[in-house]
């Protein structure tokens, strides 16, 4: 439940062969500014471009795909791609190392930073995400966020039932598999997982393992989807 090929269909990502480089998806955190500068330097320049900043000043670590649609609000730090068909709304905040997919909606005042957004990813109203990996079709509710830091800074262990593993990093939001629904206003505590098709319901606090195919309605009450 908790390694990459449980949680991800490769075949929508661009990040999909560094992926494979791993087991669990929080050990590919460290290297996505690498990952991005790696991918940028490859693109086809017809049809990605480099934007510029509110001086006028090129921003050579960030890509754009032409047919993507980028607000005059929003704010693009490197290293950043956006991909194909993409909105990035009013007053987006993306801090840089966010690889966004194809097709994905980043909207008002929503917040990236060090992520990997698997296509068809919507984060569309007030959400922050960091320090994460959202699968492909994962849906984040008006409100919804991922907090990525122990408030104890201790470092984050993800826990499923008994069973605790160690992530090394100080700095680990939640791992979405595909199709993940999640609820407006809920908070996705550090080193959350949520499996394949999970629905998680509105203004929940989340924490651990939550298997694929589950609605999580409370920590005592996550029912199999019938």
């Amino acid at each position: 439940m908790l390694k990459i090929i449980d949680l991800y269909d490769l075949d929508h990502t661009r990040a999909a062969e560094y992926l494979r480089g791993f087991t669990y998806p929080w050990e590919a955190l460290a290297g996505i500014s690498d990952l991005i500068l790696t991918i940028g330097a490859a693109l086809d320049m017809t049809e990605y471009h480099h934007p510029t900043d509110w001086d006028g000043n090129v921003l050579e670590d960030v890509w754009v795909a032409n047919d993507a649609t980028v607000f005059k609000t929003a704010y693009l730090h490197g290293p950043c791609i956006i991909g194909h068909k993409t909105e990035v709304r009013q007053c987006a905040f993306i801090r840089g190392s966010a690889l966004v997919g194809d097709n994905c909606v980043v909207g008002n005042s929503t917040e990236l930073k060090n992520v990997i957004l698997f296509d068809n990813v919507q984060v569309p109203h007030y959400n922050y995400v960091g320090d994460s990996i959202l699968g492909y079709k994962s849906h984040m509710g008006a409100g919804s966020i991922t907090s990525n830091v122990k408030s104890d800074k201790k470092l984050v262990e993800v826990k499923d039932g008994a069973e605790i593993v160690e992530t090394g990093r100080k700095k680990v939001g939640a791992m979405l598999g595909d199709r993940v629904e999640v609820g407006c206003n809920s908070v996705l505590n550090p080193g959350t997982v949520l499996g394949r098709d999970v629905s998680v319901y509105p203004t929940s606090c989340v924490r651990g393992v939550v298997p694929e195919g589950c609605i999580y309605k409370d920590k005592d009450h996550i029912e199999k989807r019938s």
